[in-house]
């Protein structure tokens, strides 16, 4: 009889820590993954301002210049347009931002680790991504920002600073996985209209292919 009993209760206390993981929706598993990437982009100023030269810059894509003017454009001009378009655009973006700024860092400098361990988290929440269904392509102009983003001889680039391209990434994904987070955790709505978030910052390839 106490083995029994010791037995159930065992039993119990499995079913309870395994019941969590269970219950983890797809949904949950991305909202988990994308907090604790918002709380490593927290550190963003230390290590992509405060560890580099002063106005140190790099060279990227007009596209991975990814603001919130930017989301609000592709919504407005953009038709067939899902959330999912948006998001893939924004993992694509800062995925190649992260591997712009490694490649001017040496392996010693304070924020090389840093920066590798936000690409990791990238790639975790890359695999938390609800799958596109394989009977719908994506938008055309959607499609054009992919494959400008992999063009290696591009004629539309951008100096930046890394920790303003770290900013974008942190603005955009509250504003693109509004139901991971609370509206305090939003700096600003997603529907752009004040000044200075809403500056347009892709004055050639990809505002010109939003103007027809």
């Amino acid at each position: 009889m106490v083995r029994s009993t010791a037995w159930l209760l065992g039993a119990l206390l499995g079913l309870i820590c395994v019941l969590p993981l269970v219950l983890m929706t797809p949904r949950t598993a991305q909202c988990t993954s994308l907090k604790t990437l918002e709380n490593k982009l927290i550190g963003r100023r230390r290590n992509m301002k405060h560890n580099l030269p002063i106005n140190y810059t790099i060279r990227v894509h007009y596209e991975e210049v990814f603001k919130l003017s930017n989301i609000s454009r592709l919504r407005a001009r953009v038709e067939d347009l899902e959330d999912g378009d948006l998001q893939d655009v924004w993992l694509l973006v800062n995925q190649e931002v992260l591997k712009r700024i490694l490649r001017v860092l040496p392996v010693r400098h304070p924020s090389y680790k840093y920066t590798t361990d936000l690409e990791d988290l990238f790639r975790k929440v890359q695999q938390v991504f609800p799958p596109q269904t394989d009977e719908r392509e994506p938008p055309e102009r959607i499609e054009e920002i992919y494959k400008r983003v992999k063009e290696i001889d591009s004629k539309g680039w951008r100096f930046v600073t890394p920790k303003s391209l770290l900013d974008n990434c942190y603005r955009t994904m509250h504003c693109l996985f509004k139901d991971c987070f609370s509206s305090e955790d939003r700096e600003q709505d997603c529907e752009c209209t004040s000044f200075p978030y809403c500056t347009s910052s892709l004055p050639l390839p990809l505002n010109s292919a939003l103007s027809n």
